[in-house]
C-alpha cells in the first residue's frame, strides 16, 4: 500500500545531471579571463550558496555591488553556451521520476541554479511535468548550506520534513537537508561514498538504477 503525503526533493546539478566539471571548468576559465587565478581546489572551497553569493566572495565584492549581478549573469551564460548539446540524465533518473509519479509522491526540485539554468536541464530531459515544485537559488537570501531553500520546497509541497528524501551530491546541499530537518540519500558524482555518509546521509547511490523509494520510509 501506498503511504501518503511523501516526497522527494532532487538537487539538480551533479544529481540529475553530471555537470559539476563543466561548471568548475568553466568557472576557473571565467576567473582566469578576469585575471583571478585560483586552483581547482581553492575554488572548490568557495563555491557554495547561491551565485550571488559565490560570485561576492571570488571577486571580494559587497553583494549589493551591481557588478555582482553582470557577472554572475555572464559567467553563467558561458556555462550554458558551453553544456548546451551535451545535457544527459544520470542513468535511471526519467525511470525514477515516472516511478514516483505512479505512486503519487511528490517532486521537488531544490537547486542553487537560476531560471535558465534550470531551464537548459529541465527541458532538454523533457522532466518538467514530473516536479510539483521548482525554487532556485535567485528565490532564496541564503544559499547551501542554509536549509531555506529545502523549507521553501517544503512549504511549497504542504510536506513536512519527516515525510521527505533529499537527493544531494554535494556536501554544502546535504548539510542545508539535515538542517531543514530531512533524510539525505546522496548521490556520488562529486564525493565519495565514504565522504557523503560521514556528512550524515542515509545511504548512497552511484546511479538511479538502484534507487528504491521504499527503502527510505
Amino acid at each position: 500500500m501506498n503511504k501518503p503525503n511523501r516526497a522527494v526533493i532532487f538537487d539538480m546539478d551533479g544529481t540529475i545531471v553530471d555537470n559539476m566539471d563543466v561548471h568548475i571548468d568553466t568557472w576557473l576559465i571565467y576567473l582566469e579571463q578576469h585575471k583571478i587565478d585560483l586552483t581547482r581546489e581553492a575554488f572548490l572551497k568557495l563555491n557554495h550558496g547561491n551565485l550571488t553569493e559565490i560570485i561576492s566572495r571570488v571577486f571580494q565584492l559587497d553583494k549589493s555591488d551591481p557588478r555582482v549581478m553582470e557577472l554572475g549573469q555572464a559567467k553563467e551564460q558561458f556555462y550554458r553556451d558551453t553544456y548546451r548539446g551535451n545535457i544527459v540524465e544520470i542513468p535511471g533518473l526519467t525511470n525514477t521520476l515516472r516511478h514516483l509519479k505512479a505512486q503519487n509522491i511528490s517532486c521537488g526540485l531544490a537547486t542553487m541554479g537560476d531560471t535558465p539554468n534550470i531551464d537548459l536541464v529541465v527541458d532538454a530531459l523533457e522532466i518538467r511535468s514530473f516536479f510539483d515544485s521548482i525554487i532556485g537559488g535567485h528565490q532564496v537570501s541564503k544559499g547551501k548550506p542554509d536549509p531555506q531553500i529545502f523549507l521553501s520546497v517544503l512549504r511549497d509541497l504542504d510536506r513536512i520534513p519527516d515525510d521527505c528524501l533529499v537527493v544531494e551530491d554535494s556536501v554544502s546541499g546535504v548539510k542545508a537537508a539535515l538542517n531543514a530537518g530531512i533524510k539525505v540519500v546522496g548521490i556520488t558524482t562529486s564525493h565519495s561514498r565514504e565522504e557523503l555518509l560521514d556528512h550524515g546521509c542515509i545511504e548512497t547511490i552511484s546511479d538511479y538504477s538502484v534507487f528504491d523509494i521504499n527503502r527510505y520510509f
